[in-house]
């Protein structure tokens, strides 16, 4: 078991996006790529480490060709709002570094960096990959002010390899836990979320007063303040998790106030001011298969909650739960088709949408001439259930689809086939 782990890190799943590469050629497949018309019999280029070109063309002169036909083509879909790569066991706090733990829990939190504590050779970073994710925005959580996110590329050895953005967004949070660190009432958590906002905003117009010591006291340190000023600068967006649609309305009046860019995280009952958020542009992160009520904030959870959304003209991002579960994406698109959101729109949910609102558009979420080749090709409908991706392209270079997990399945289950053999029973076979 420890040699098996051992190797995995050691280079069988995390294959290096920087090393010198060739031209391939994904020929005969439909590519897929949002707000565009689906291509059939497809050819798309790739050349160290972008799309080359995207069409119905033959594959140039030289390139590794790869057979295609019968696939569909997506961008890699996009894991936000999870821990992945801060958390390896859950239930063990020497692997977690999402969060500060006992006396150290302080309810505002902003210079707090996921980039920090990110593993790049985290075990749980193939699984997802092994089902077509190939970025995320590692988030922190906890307190009220949690932190600022990264946007990593999910494959390769070290932070230079994987990092695009060490600061995506800040997060903040009115969830029961963050209220209850911050006081106990609502009231007292945007109060002090007024605060912090308040000082972060005299300290950017004051800050050589600060330095002398010639300001009255502040709530937080200096780097926080710092931190929470990228947020009033627009250097990136402030995410606030928020289920209850009382508490979605005042955080769209609070990001007015401060004139913050604001996003919507959670939302369990965020259809029942789909207009409000329209109107504001505020887009919302959810996870589509949330439908019951985990707390009494989310007592309306409805599972048709993005199909409303994107009716009303809300942009949508989907996601799934905590640092294990990103290989469940797609199952959470699949179900908010199966109950209403378009299939482009849910493609653009995963894809193009967080590329947007993270700022990185310029590089990811489609799939055309320029964009970085985080490329997937899936036997069939990504949303479909028996669906799976048949080979990962990370920056333009083709990585494993090989995790932990498939490796102690093989490894377990030759010794189970001695066995079944020697009692004259069938063999056991891996799906191809």
């Amino acid at each position: 078991m420890r040699a098996l782990g051992i190797a995995l890190v050691l280079g069988l799943s995390f294959a290096s996006p920087v090393a010198a590469q060739e031209t391939v050629a994904l020929v005969g497949g439909r590519v897929w790529s949002p707000g565009a018309e689906p291509i059939e019999g497809a050819t798309l280029v790739i050349r160290d480490g972008r799309i080359v070109s995207v069409g119905t063309g033959a594959a140039p002169s030289g390139a590794r060709v790869v057979d295609c036909a019968g696939t569909i083509l997506t961008p890699g879909f996009v894991g936000t709002q999870t821990e992945l790569g801060l958390v390896e066991i859950e239930m063990e706090p020497s692997t977690a570094d999402h969060a500060p733990e006992g006396e150290h829990r302080d309810p505002v939190r902003a210079s707090f960096a996921a980039i920090d504590g990110y593993n790049p050779l985290s075990t749980a970073i193939p699984v997802a990959r092994r089902w077509g994710v190939t970025s995320v925005v590692t988030t922190p959580d906890g307190g009220l002010v949690s932190g600022t996110s990264a946007w990593m590329d999910l494959a390769g050895r070290t932070l230079d390899d994987v990092l695009v953005e060490d600061r995506t967004a800040l997060h903040a949070s009115l969830s029961d836990g963050a209220i209850e660190s911050a006081g106990g009432a609502r009231s007292t958590a945007l109060n002090l979320l007024r605060e912090v906002f308040d000082d972060a905003r005299l300290y950017r117009t004051r800050g050589a007063a600060y330095d002398r010591r010639q300001l009255r006291e502040l709530r937080v340190s200096r780097l926080d303040l710092e931190r929470l000023g990228g947020a009033l600068a627009d250097d990136y967006p402030l995410v606030v998790a928020a289920s209850r649609s009382t508490d979605i309305l005042r955080v769209i009046a609070f990001a007015r106030d401060y004139g913050l860019r604001l996003v919507i995280a959670g939302g369990q009952e965020a259809w029942m001011v789909a207009p409000q958020l329209a109107a504001a542009d505020v887009p919302v992160i959810l996870r589509p298969m949330t439908n019951l009520p985990a707390s009494f904030s989310q007592l309306h959870a409805r599972y048709d909650n993005a199909a409303i959304l994107n009716r009303a003209g809300v942009r949508v991002i989907i996601s799934a739960e905590g640092a294990h579960g990103q290989r469940n994406l797609r199952q959470e698109a699949g179900n908010a088709v199966a109950t209403g959101l378009p299939r482009d729109a849910a493609l653009r949910a995963l894809t193009l949408e967080p590329a947007r609102v993270f700022g990185v558009d310029d590089r990811y979420g489609t799939l055309a001439a320029g964009r970085v080749a985080n490329v997937v090709v899936w036997t069939g409908d990504p949303f479909e259930l028996t669906t799976w991706a048949r080979q990962v392209f990370v920056r333009g270079q083709e990585v494993p689809t090989t995790s932990r997990q498939t490796l102690l399945f093989e490894r377990y289950r030759d010794l189970s086939n001695v066995r079944r053999g020697q009692r004259g029973l069938p063999r056991v076979t891996p799906r191809e």
